[in-house]
């Protein structure tokens, strides 16, 4: 399901910027009109790799409306124009030439293209026996990862499109920098410190003098707009960036390395305002892992694809669960009470914390820049990440018992085309795996703490919610933080030179979305 899920998403994107050409075209002495000729030709061909299950052919004649194709094995067939229209030409930039109008816009006699039989056009109208889809293996890769966030256990990895074509793993090796995914650690370290969902913080421009013969750091908002004071909850939702930079320029950039090496996500994060926008390089699997801390109520897990091995004897020589259970030692069972086994695991932030973060992400899918997701219709949370020029694409997130990680990106990092962000590109792939993963399996609501109390609220001010108003919802807040009145907008500082070294912006690439 995962390499399902990691190719239909590459694939979707690739075919979203155009037509690269034929993998090749036949000689110009084999006679297309004689079978024999262009079947030979085809067998004679090496099979290029990551073809998976789509056919080697050849165009043997061009009309308006459709071409018609030999296929490898022998049996001809046709490509209607609807299975051509997204061929149009690709463009430097991942841009697009003109629209495909005639079917010899995009293939010529003795192209050799790979092919894919189809049942159905657009319409959901059954085609001829014959009819094939035009295919293309995608430039662009990615990685997926699925995991037990209780107990570490990797259930599912897929490090590629194709290991044919790459055995690089991009869920272990593959260091990129998270962008927008790596907020959500900023806000706890915040709340750990005192603040709550409901805090105000001011969305508006900032700018820090980095030195002589340096450019003034000018961090923005994907849209490229200010809104004003908005709740801690809203700037995770739409992934705010100059509500982020303030938040962690307030804590200090210390505690944000300190919160970023604690969760395992790198373990000596620069202390410069860049890195609380994700400037800092991670794998997907150490990500991934720091969002599982988050709904296992911030409990220390580390990835394993190992659960025990045994020696020939049937000795246990290595166990990833190093629990002690004595009572599991029994030969027999007598009809006594199963053990309880201690929970060994540290606990790296406090329940609570996590609980708050997660409720937090729950809103990214239900009304934020994951919105994408909530079609599956169960209790989900996540973030979507997008670097500077769209260069990395992600989105983590999870269920109550499985978290799971995508990225996405060129393996030399180019940008990924005009609004292709970590919602666009890598959240579909995270949508159709979860969708399958929790098909049929029971709506399961996130765990609460008990130092948990859910208020209604305004969504927008994030004050108690008055009889009769609208967009209301239920937030989460400690003993003693729900807000009572009228609430103070933290607000930060623009720094000149010399001022707040120790957390300077030093320019580079950062979160977008």
């Amino acid at each position: 399901m995962a390499d399902w899920a990691l190719r239909k998403g590459l694939i979707s994107y690739d075919r979203r910027h155009g037509w690269r050409g034929p993998l090749l075209r036949i000689n110009n002495n084999v006679r297309l009109e004689r079978s024999s000729d262009w079947r030979n030709a085809l067998a004679n061909l090496e099979r290029p790799k990551g073809l998976y299950d789509w056919s080697l052919a050849v165009v043997l004649e061009t009309e308006n409306q459709a071409v018609q194709i030999g296929v490898e094995g022998g049996t001809k067939g046709r490509i209607p124009l609807p299975e051509l229209r997204w061929a149009r030409p690709w463009l430097e930039g991942q841009k697009r030439g003109a629209k495909v109008l005639h079917a010899q816009d995009v293939l010529q006699r003795g192209d050799v293209i790979a092919v894919e039989r189809v049942y159905t056009n657009p319409e959901g109208l059954n085609y001829p026996d014959d009819t094939f889809g035009l295919r293309q293996i995608p430039e662009i890769n990615g990685a997926i990862v699925a995991m037990d966030p209780h107990t570490g256990r990797v259930l599912a990895m897929s490090g590629g499109y194709s290991f044919e074509l790459s055995q690089f793993n991009r869920v272990t090796q593959a260091r990129r920098q998270p962008g927008s995914a790596f907020k959500p650690f900023v806000y706890l370290a915040a709340i750990d410190t005192g603040y709550t969902p409901s805090t105000l913080i001011l969305d508006a421009p900032f700018v820090i003098d980095q030195g002589p013969g340096r450019p003034k750091w000018r961090p923005a908002n994907y849209t490229k707009k200010f809104y004003g004071p908005s709740t801690m909850r809203l700037g995770i939702e739409k992934s705010r960036n100059l509500m982020t930079v303030r938040l962690a320029q307030t804590i200090g950039m210390e505690r944000v390395a300190n919160y970023a090496n604690r969760f395992g996500i790198t373990n000596n994060l620069q202390q410069t305002l860049a890195m609380s926008l994700g400037a800092g390089e991670t794998t997907l699997i150490r990500l991934t892992t720091a969002y599982a801390m988050l709904v296992n109520g911030g409990r220390r897990i580390a990835p394993t694809l190992l659960d025990r091995i045994q020696d020939r004897h049937g000795r246990t020589v290595f166990s990833h669960d190093r629990r002690i259970c004595t009572g599991c030692r029994q030969k027999a069972w007598a009809g006594e009470l199963p053990p309880r086994i201690p929970d060994t695991r540290k606990q790296v932030t406090d329940a609570g914390s996590a609980y708050q973060v997660v409720a937090m992400l729950k809103g990214v899918v239900d009304r934020g820049t994951g919105r994408r997701i909530a079609k599956i219709g169960k209790p989900l949370a996540g973030k979507t990440g997008t670097t500077n020029r769209e260069r990395d694409t992600w989105f983590i997130g999870f269920s109550p018992d499985l978290a799971v990680g995508v990225f996405v990106g060129f393996d030399r990092p180019i940008p990924l085309g005009r609004r292709e962000t970590g919602s666009s590109v890598a959240a579909p792939i995270f949508r159709d795996f979860m969708d399958g993963a929790l098909k049929d399996k029971p709506a399961i609501p996130f765990r609460i703490p008990p130092n948990i109390r859910l208020v209604r609220v305004n969504a927008r001010t994030g004050q108690l919610a008055q009889t009769g108003e609208r967009n209301v919802i239920l937030e989460a807040f400690k003993p003693g933080t729900v807000p009572t009145g009228a609430s103070q907008v933290l607000e930060g500082q623009s720094w000149t030179a010399g001022h707040g070294a120790g957390s300077g912006a030093l320019s580079g690439t950062g979160g977008l979305y």
